[in-house]
């Protein structure tokens, strides 16, 4: 199974059909969350003394893939490339967009191709001068949007890089970052005691090496901080909430998606002083990983962000196709106030009925959430839900990483994207239910009468 997981992997990275076979390139995908599927189902027959090296080859194998062509479904790993360009020439990456004039002097013909290259479908054009200028950076005229963490990574793989070499130094970082996810699970595992076939459902699951390897998206730094803050907070001692607030705020200041871990982090939590140990090193991190990039830029350090919610529709729900499933049963008015309410509600559960000793349970369960409210339409977002899945063991969470790719390479072929987002998310919601309600029924059955499950 993991050798023809390998396989379509190999086919699924290589099609480049984004622009002209999306259909096609999904049938690829959804195959190999079949072929997924089934090896995690062998991982199950494999003797206890065998999983390690047979997950650990797996992991190796299935991230490489992630290699063989150029970013495929995705031009945000350029964006990366810039930003540490721009770093290692002494500028600041939040005072400038791409196609200002003040940084033309760092251009190449990679990231700013001219002429008949620019007739891509992925090229972004630069107005100004008697020759055609266009650039593989997508939002050219605006400022970045990647927190520091991000920039300071940027930055590392940029100064790391020899000349020319393009895309490739970002895509093998991100599959050594993917590679060290799958390392934190299976070391939290093991101090817990937990079965380490878990780790296999971030190491073998396909968007890991389209997503995180292909496209190079940083959230896989982010995923990784995450996962060590939530395993650092597992430990018994004040100290070690402390360090794992700390990691969790450099998993904030990442990508501010993790900062949807905290009430994980917070589970079972009674005391203000038990609180704080996780939350204020947190904020604190983060407001001094902003701090040098405050000192040395003139213009925000926010970039894009206010930019990017507008565009994507996050405050006026009719924009866009997010908080479809709310939108099936509310007007659209009221779709972000009640997913504030449920958020906050889910929220609150975690952190007074959950685990100190399993935050990454209560983690998933808000982000699971989260992500079924949001609806969001970037596949890439939910690499956070499978690294919590492997912690976790709740598979059934795993739909809704599917369901996000669905809507993200299928809309340009339905064109009803809200529509399509509201089924595909459906259908995983369904999933979840099911599986959750059967698996609560059999650990009923399980339990002693009159025993607390």
């Amino acid at each position: 199974m993991l050798a023809a997981l390998t396989a379509v992997l190999v086919l699924t990275v290589g099609h480049d059909g984004y622009f002209t076979d999306p259909a096609g390139l999904f049938g690829r995908y959804a195959v190999c969350w079949v072929l997924f599927a089934l090896a995690l189902l062998a991982l199950r027959r494999v003797p206890v003394t065998h999983v390690l090296p047979v997950l650990l080859a797996g992991a190796v194998a299935v991230t490489v893939t992630g290699l063989v062509a150029p970013p495929r479904t995705s031009t945000d790993s350029y964006r990366y490339a810039w930003d540490g360009r721009v770093q290692s020439a002494g500028v600041s990456p939040y005072d400038h967009a791409p196609q200002d004039r003040a940084v033309a002097r760092l251009r190449d013909p990679w990231l700013f191709p001219t002429g008949a290259a620019c007739a891509g479908p992925d090229r972004a054009a630069i107005p100004g001068g008697p020759v055609r200028h266009c650039t593989r950076i997508n939002r050219p005229a605006v400022h970045t949007i990647y927190p520091p963490v991000a920039e300071a990574y940027f930055l590392a793989v940029d100064r790391l890089s020899p000349e020319g070499a393009r895309h490739k130094p970002l895509q093998i970082g991100a599959g050594l970052l993917s590679l060290g996810v799958t390392g934190a699970l299976l070391v939290i595992l093991r101090r817990r005691g937990r079965d380490l076939r878990r780790a296999a459902y971030w190491a073998w699951c396909p968007a890991v090496p389209v997503e995180a390897v292909n496209n190079a998206h940083v959230d896989v730094l982010g995923v990784l901080l995450a996962v060590i803050g939530l395993g650092l907070v597992a430990a018994r001692g004040t100290g070690r909430r402390a360090a794992g607030g700390l990691v969790l705020g450099a998993a904030v200041a990442t990508k501010l998606m993790p900062a949807v871990v905290m009430p994980g982090a917070l589970s079972g939590v009674r005391r203000v002083r038990d609180a704080a140990a996780v939350l204020v090193p947190a904020a604190a991190f983060v407001l001094l990983a902003y701090l040098p990039y405050v000192l040395l830029s003139h213009d925000s350090v926010l970039g894009y962000l206010g930019g990017y919610v507008d565009e994507e529709g996050y405050d006026d729900p009719s924009a866009g196709s997010r908080y479809a499933l709310l939108r099936l049963v509310l007007p659209d008015d009221w779709a972000l106030p009640v997913l504030l309410v449920a958020m906050a509600g889910v929220s609150l559960h975690v952190m007074r009925r959950g685990d100190p000793l399993r935050p990454w349970s209560g983690a998933l369960l808000v982000t699971g959430w989260a992500f079924v409210l949001l609806t969001p339409g970037y596949s890439w977002y939910a690499l956070l839900l499978i690294a919590l899945v492997g912690l976790d063991g709740r598979w059934e969470w795993l739909g809704i990483a599917l369901a996000g790719a669905a809507v993200y390479l299928l809309a340009p072929v339905f064109g009803h994207r809200s529509a399509l987002s509201a089924t595909v998310y459906g259908a995983a919601v369904l999933l979840v239910l099911i599986a959750s309600a059967v698996r609560r029924r059999h650990r009923t059955r399980r339990t002693p009468s009159g025993d607390i499950p």
